[in-house]
């Protein structure tokens, strides 16, 4: 009896670790990345600028037990002036993300957020230039697809810098791939 018992929990027990296996995916615990994509100015910012773009770097540092992770992110957006000014503003950003990846087979729908250091900058040439460094956090969601040796992934990010007087919005939607 003891050991049909025994036999049963250790069946159990391989089970729900193989279904969960399945579920989160054959996830690298370290992986690498690029993304880019358009930056969309919101609040004040909108009022200065035209939508921009970015572009990323990742290094992802993922478990096989739990669906959650850790994404360190390096990244450059840049907004044009609206109304014919020349110049732009810039930020250039490293931060630490949390990622909980919903448990799914193929497309896996996931959330992140995080906080990290921004680096801001505005110039225009022959009249002004300045730069400061503050503190940001962003949150958001998006999906990832394996293909053969390597994810992709599509998301967006709210994401907020502060700073006094006013705040620095936007919202960068990007495409990239982890390897």
């Amino acid at each position: 009896m003891k050991s049909s018992l025994l036999s049963a929990a250790l069946m159990g027990m391989a089970l729900v670790s193989f279904q969960a296996r399945a579920q989160i995916g054959t996830t690298k615990p370290l992986q690498f990345g690029i993304s880019g994509g358009a930056a969309v100015p919101t609040s004040d910012l909108s009022d200065i600028s035209n939508t921009g773009w970015n572009f990323n770097g990742h290094v992802g540092f993922n478990t096989r037990v739990i669906p959650l992770g850790i994404r360190i992110d390096g990244g450059y957006s840049s907004f044009g002036f609206k109304q014919g000014v020349s110049g732009d503003v810039h930020f250039g950003n490293i931060t630490g993300n949390f990622i909980y990846k919903v448990p799914a087979s193929a497309v896996t729908p996931y959330i992140l957020g995080g906080a990290g250091w921004y680096h801001l900058g505005a110039s225009t040439p022959g009249f002004f230039s300045g730069s400061s460094d503050k503190f940001g956090w962003n949150v958001g969601g998006g999906i990832s697809m394996p293909l053969s040796g390597f994810d992709t992934f599509i998301e967006a990010k709210y994401t907020q810098i502060e700073t006094s007087g006013t705040s620095m919005k936007y919202v960068p939607i990007t495409f990239g791939v982890m390897f």
